[in-house]
């Protein structure tokens, strides 16, 4: 009898199994990501009980998985090792890998990474996430190699799993767009700092505006500085972006309502890099931008595309209408599920 088979006979047993390998796994996880943490904090990530979080984690500390310290819990190293090595037993139990299979074949991509969670209930989705993209860049990344990125909350979960690295010491962090809205923390710019930071590397940023006037881009397409970013952008290596909403980037954008309503009634639905997707993923709309343009990103060796949620569903299909082979596409069981159903 193999090990699925007996988990199999397992559960016939004592059917409230999984949701309780579920929960301990979660636990565990979330504090090797967040550690250390206490329990208060772990049980509002989670949306447990602080009574429940007590319960289970004094468990995993008796099984010395984790230590509770004054400062709060973290995972051991034994911990760790359970992690990773239940990782792809439990995908599988929970059939997350054939959920991934499947998304990999209905969109024509290489790859599909599903972390087992719902960012719209459960913030440290935005860990998993980050920690499984980070993993990637420092796995597919080359010497000398450079790597756009977007702005966003998903593309930021990154940078706290981002360490340096042979390749990523002599890599290249370069802004892919302007600046968008007022919110500075996961602005581009911004983000290929911090990335750069953590990896002991350089970066370029793009301190424009993302959407130009059709006045504006004319003045500064032909500015050396312009000229030297189109260029970077000609010979990027890795992309890494998000995926947005059509009318919730819009917002972001402070769009007029005149725009506003051009995008409802052309249906856009989806956005990236400053183009906007209908539901058959035919453009609709472009803003002027001096940012990387979709046929940039499109010769790059590698494109990570981050979104989760599964308010998320529709527009990431409409964006993958239009994605290349070499993509990798990161989110989360919510989205996934949600694109599923939808197929």
């Amino acid at each position: 009898m193999n090990g699925n088979s007996l988990y199999e006979m397992q559960r016939k047993l004592v059917p409230e199994m999984d949701d309780l390998l579920t929960k301990r796994f979660r636990l565990l996880q979330a504090i090797a990501l967040q550690s250390p943490i206490g329990r208060r904090a772990l049980a509002d990530i989670l949306q447990l009980t602080e009574r429940d979080v007590r319960k289970e984690t004094q468990i995993l500390n008796d099984q010395q998985l984790i230590q509770i310290q004054v400062k709060g819990m973290v995972c051991t190293e034994l911990g760790y090792t359970v992690l990773e090595q239940l990782k792809t037993l439990f995908n599988e139990l929970m059939g997350i890998s054939k959920k991934e299979q499947q998304l990999q074949t209905a969109l024509q991509i290489s790859k599909v990474i599903i972390v087992p969670s719902d960012i719209e209930q459960d913030v440290s989705t935005y860990s998993l996430i980050g920690k499984e993209a980070a993993t990637l860049v420092m796995q597919k990344a080359q010497p000398n190699c450079k790597i756009a990125v977007t702005g966003g909350s998903s593309v930021g979960s990154i940078g706290p799993y981002l360490q340096p690295s042979k390749a990523l010491q002599s890599a290249q962090f370069i802004a892919a767009r302007g600046g968008i809205g007022d919110e500075m923390t996961m602005q581009a710019n911004t983000l290929v700092a911090q990335f750069a930071e953590r990896c002991h590397a350089t970066y370029r940023t793009l301190f424009l505006p993302e959407h130009l006037s059709e006045q504006a881009y004319s003045a500064m397409k032909d500015e050396p500085i312009v000229k030297e970013m189109i260029e970077l952008y000609d010979n990027i290596n890795i992309v890494i972006h998000g995926i947005g909403d059509a009318m919730e980037m819009a917002d972001r954008r402070q769009s007029t309502e005149q725009d506003k309503q051009l995008l409802l009634n052309k249906g856009a639905i989806g956005e990236a890099f400053g183009y906007y997707f209908d539901e058959q993923g035919q453009i609709v709309h472009h803003i002027r931008t001096i940012g990387i343009q979709l046929e940039q990103v499109q010769q790059s060796d590698l494109i990570i595309a981050i979104a989760a949620g599964a308010s998320k569903a529709k527009s990431v299909q409409a964006y993958f209408k239009n994605a290349v082979k070499n993509t990798i596409f990161i989110t989360d069981e919510s989205a996934a599920n949600a694109i599923l159903e939808n197929l």
